[in-house]
């Protein structure tokens, strides 16, 4: 992994206080919102040092990255198995921990990749978003 990065792969300080402020919260924060919680500790990080901080420790399977192609990168520091559900208005995401057991999916699927991993992730509405929606709808 060190040849793949080409980085030194401790756990720094700063690594260890970027993810203690990530394991401390179930909001799966952006990079910047990490930032912002992680200066509180340190004052003097840069924003781009939390970047680079997250991708190692997402690389090292440390984090979990969620992507999609329509929003940011959000971050979960909670590395135990569950999906996750991200709302179409305003982006929130959230756990599921109790979705029916899907290990061995991919043995159904036909393709020439070596299937390394599965993501499943949950689109809908918050609450929140919900609440504030036309009536008439």
């Amino acid at each position: 992994m060190k040849e793949l990065l080409g980085k030194d792969m401790r756990l720094t300080n700063q690594r260890k206080i970027i993810m203690e402020q990530l394991q401390s919260v179930t909001s799966h924060p952006t990079a910047d919102e990490i930032y912002g919680m992680v200066r509180e500790k340190m004052p003097r990080i840069s924003l781009g040092t939390v970047y680079r901080n997250l991708e190692v420790l997402s690389t090292l399977g440390l984090v979990r990255k969620l992507e999609n192609a329509a929003g940011q990168k959000r971050f979960d520091g909670d590395m135990s198995p569950h999906h996750h559900i991200r709302c179409q208005v305003c982006g929130r995401v959230g756990d599921i921990f109790d979705a029916p057991d899907i290990s061995g999916i991919e043995d159904g699927i036909a393709t020439d990749f070596e299937i390394t991993g599965v993501s499943l992730e949950f689109s809908g509405i918050c609450p929140e978003c919900r609440s504030h929606r036309d009536p008439e709808q």
